[in-house]
């Protein structure tokens, strides 16, 4: 077969469809055994740079074909990636067009890398293999994390646990600004195309749980440890704190040095608060927790402004089966009880039967126990002959007076002469046992200290 022959048999009517036209010159060239590739427009090809000038890249991409990366394809390089290319470098290049009004094969190689990377993407989806990457930014649902050239999306809710626990703010910028160029292991868990949707997990990488993240952190606390947390729920006996994963419970009467009827009145969930280890407990996976313990021990300073013996007024805030407890009336609001033996002289069954709740009575201070924080009161001993040299004194300060002064007597300064005869002393009666244990938690009934001589 001569050329003329070829020519001839190629021979097409000008208004022949191009379809045809590609259909008939692929059978002519399948003939004659020549088995080329051309390119396709929508398919990948790996190119060899054949050359770089100002706004062009010619790319050989097989079968004596070149094409060229110019105009926006070209523009959509970024400057960093563009500095990387040199010629002979081999590149993938996705087919724009077979041939342009010019007959130009267009190429382009950021949409070769996209297409490779939803390739990519899909495969790691079946495979379930995790990479590593670095977030480069955030919004308010989540982390922005980038595969190739296409960018992921991490919600809040696939960010592993241990990071979670230890992000705090309440903004976007608070929580995840710090983040930013920070290495994570993520995997894929969607890929939809159409929507231009990556969605990644951190949590679902790491196969992390929460008895991994407690038994972790539980391993690295000790007594006495200072840390930070964030209160994450209330229940009528005290406040569950979260230390980078681990809940840890702060007793209510933990919380404060005040006394409180409920955690919600110091706390809210959400609050970040430095608390105190107190116990670690790790085959039973318990953490006790204290804010008391981190705050001044107002009940310290307290006490140094009283004394056994001294003569205070108190309102009476409840009753029990032993006895009463009062608010002194003194700064600090400190509380004290009152044993059901030092109510009255004569036989008290139960508090009620000789006083009330809101009721403001004299008392006396009869025993400080700084190391338990009790103090122990009496009504009976009110008017007891054994403490009247204190009373003395106390009131000769009061008014300014010698203790010494002879031929005074505390009825003449008082205007009651009345002789004090003195009384003996009687001993506190032992709490009973049922009784206490129906009231856990009131202070133990006092013990009487030694008379004053």
């Amino acid at each position: 077969m001569t050329d003329n022959d070829v020519v001839s048999n190629q021979a097409q009517p000008q208004d022949e469809p191009e379809e045809t036209m590609e259909s008939l010159m692929g059978e002519l060239l399948d003939a004659e055994g020549l088995n080329i590739d051309f390119p396709k427009a929508g398919e990948i090809r790996d190119g060899i740079i054949a050359s770089l000038s100002e706004g062009q890249i010619l790319v050989s991409v097989g079968a004596k074909s070149e094409g060229l990366i110019t105009g926006k394809e070209y523009e959509a390089i970024p400057a960093d990636i563009l500095a990387t290319l040199s010629v002979g470098k081999a590149i993938p290049v996705y087919v724009v067009t077979p041939e342009d009004q010019n007959g130009n094969l267009i190429l382009s190689f950021i949409r070769a890398v996209e297409e490779q990377s939803w390739i990519d993407a899909e495969a790691l989806l079946k495979s379930g293999e995790s990479f590593e990457s670095a977030v480069v930014g955030y919004n308010k649902g989540g982390l922005l994390v980038p595969m190739a050239t296409i960018r992921g999306f991490i919600p809040a809710s696939q960010i592993s646990l241990s990071r979670r626990l230890a992000i705090s703010g309440d903004t976007p910028e608070a929580k995840y600004k710090e983040m930013i160029g920070e290495k994570i292991n993520v995997c894929v868990i969607e890929v939809d195309r159409e929507r231009h949707r990556l969605i990644l997990s951190e949590r679902a990488a790491s196969n992390e749980t929460r008895d991994m993240i407690r038994d972790k952190v539980m391993d690295d606390l000790h007594e006495g440890d200072i840390r930070t947390g964030r209160v994450t729920s209330l229940a009528k006996f005290g406040a569950f704190v979260s230390i980078g994963g681990a809940d840890g419970l702060v007793h209510l009467s933990e919380i404060s040095w005040d006394r409180l009827e409920d955690p919600s009145q110091a706390l809210k969930v959400g609050d970040e608060v430095k608390v105190k280890i107190i116990s670690v407990d790790k085959e039973r996976r318990r953490i006790g927790l204290s804010l008391r313990q981190l705050q001044g021990d107002p009940w310290s300073n307290q006490i140094k402004a009283l004394k056994v013996g001294q003569l205070v007024e108190g309102e009476i805030t409840r009753l029990t089966n032993f006895g009463a407890f009062a608010i002194l009336r003194l700064p600090g609001d400190l509380e004290g009880l009152i044993h059901i033996s030092e109510l009255s002289e004569k036989r008290v069954e139960h508090p009620k039967e000789v006083i009330k709740v809101g009721e403001i009575v004299p008392l006396r201070i009869i025993k400080i126990d700084e190391e338990n924080h009790r103090i122990g009161l009496s009504m009976r001993r009110v008017e007891s002959a054994a403490y009247a040299d204190m009373d003395w004194k106390t009131l000769a300060a009061d008014y300014d007076l010698n203790p010494s002064t002879a031929g005074e007597t505390l009825g003449e300064i008082t205007g009651h002469e009345e002789a004090l005869v003195e009384e003996p002393v009687v001993e506190a009666a032992a709490e009973p046992e049922a009784e206490a244990a129906a009231e856990p938690e009131a202070e133990a009934a006092p013990t009487e200290e030694k008379e004053a001589e």
